[in-house]
């Protein structure tokens, strides 16, 4: 217990510090609509796989503060953190590639799930679109239904990937990002940034503020995989890998702050 000036003066230094990391950047956002890609890890928070409850409230709080400014906000999420599909960390399963290609689609659909049941509950209208139908769990992607719910200001959660095998989550969310004409794909990562080597491992792995496609295909950088950094390259969408763990980093991207690293043309 604190007692005495001495612990009234930390205990006021403590809650000083609380208010300021809780206070939010202000300004005037700089893209209209964007992609938000979650990995299905990231549901995990701490913990190696399922989904941590109180992990997905703050996604969803940080979300709807983006929302509240008035940004049209499109998810695409993974599924990593119930299966990993063709990249099954059980080899003695020997699924074939297809086939849990499929069965993580359906993982991201649980995800997805999730994540409207938190956003309602933080007062976020929310979408769960498939592109495996499923009608009494979600909406078939529709991309001219798709852009009329945000505009209508919903949020959109866009699951099962691009609904075929063989293709990531990474791949479906720059296709759905070129196919609702989202201004930018941002990809929440667990470090602040695009970096030459893994910094969880490597201590002095150098950071890019800016990079380009090709050098993100020429180096083999992990930020998204080839299918999607192609597929960006190709049709000019930019890219910010940021830090989704930090507080508000995910509105101070979009208010456009140096947040992260951006992956562009030039």
């Amino acid at each position: 217990m604190l007692g005495g000036p001495e612990g009234l003066a930390n205990s006021a230094m403590t809650k000083a510090q609380l208010a300021k990391d809780k206070k939010q950047p202000t300004g005037s956002p700089v893209y209209e609509r964007i992609v938000l890609k979650l990995s299905g890890e990231s549901m995990a928070g701490p913990n190696e796989s399922g989904i941590h409850a109180e992990t997905v409230h703050e996604i969803a709080r940080e979300v709807k503060d983006t929302h509240d400014l008035g940004v049209q906000v499109a998810i695409v999420v993974g599924g990593g953190n119930i299966f990993r599909g063709g990249r099954q960390k059980d080899s003695s399963l020997a699924i074939e590639r297809a086939t849990g290609d499929y069965m993580g689609m359906l993982a991201t659909v649980v995800n997805g799930l999730a994540l409207v049941d938190a956003l309602e509950k933080v007062g976020c209208h929310t979408r769960l679109m498939s592109a495996i139908e499923m009608h009494q769990v979600a909406e078939p992607f529709i991309r001219r239904r798709a852009t009329r719910h945000m505009e209508k200001g919903r949020v959109v959660i866009f699951a099962a990937g691009t609904g075929n095998p063989y293709f990531s989550t990474d791949t479906a969310a720059a296709l759905r990002a070129m196919e609702i004409k989202a201004n930018v794909i941002l990809k929440a990562t667990r470090v602040d940034g695009v970096y030459d080597a893994d910094p969880e491992k490597v201590k002095n792995a150098k950071k890019f503020d800016r990079i380009t496609y090709i050098d993100v295909l020429q180096k083999g950088l992990s930020v998204m995989d080839s299918t999607a950094i192609s597929l960006c390259m190709d049709n000019k969408m930019p890219i910010v890998v940021f830090d989704m763990n930090v507080a508000n980093n995910l509105r101070r991207v979009v208010l456009g702050e140096h947040v992260g690293s951006v992956v562009t043309a030039g």
